[in-house]
């Protein structure tokens, strides 16, 4: 009885450490590619966007309170964007992931964003980002980027 009982204590303590394991590993490769996705959109580098946005037509963005869908049309939409300012700081402080799934996750990042049309001096907004990933078989992919503006204090 009492090897039993230690048995499974060992056998929870396993997956318990196994779990927190993945987890940290999970938060690390989801924040990895939130990092790139971030650098791409600051370079403003469309063809590296390319592997971080799933390809499918169900792909959500919210852009100027509209809803884009699909890859193509989000191309299309920062393509446009790209020509003027487009700049996001993160504040890293209050970044969180959010393990939704062991295949998917959701990121919370609060964030500075610098606008404007070629020519025009940019405006600067605080946003909440929030972005949807699902791990798929060629990596972690954005399948939702729903931003919140956040009013002036």
């Amino acid at each position: 009885m009492v090897k039993r009982f230690l048995f499974f204590a060992a056998l929870a303590g396993l997956a318990a450490v196994a779990a927190l394991a993945h987890a940290a590993t999970m938060e690390d490769e989801v924040r990895a590619v939130f990092d790139k996705y971030i650098a791409i959109q600051n370079a403003h580098d469309l063809k590296s966007m390319r592997g971080l946005l799933a390809d499918s037509p169900d792909l959500l963005w919210i852009s100027r309170g509209k809803p884009i869908w699909g890859r193509e049309a989000a191309f299309k939409s920062l393509e446009e964007r790209y020509k003027g300012t487009w700049h996001i700081d993160v504040d890293r402080k209050e970044l969180r992931i959010i393990s939704v799934s062991r295949r998917v996750a959701q990121v919370f990042a609060p964030t500075q964003l610098t606008v404007g049309e070629p020519g025009v001096e940019p405006a600067r907004n605080r946003v909440y980002i929030n972005l949807v990933m699902v791990k798929k078989p060629e990596g972690w992919q954005i399948v939702s980027i729903l931003p919140i503006l956040v009013a002036p204090q």
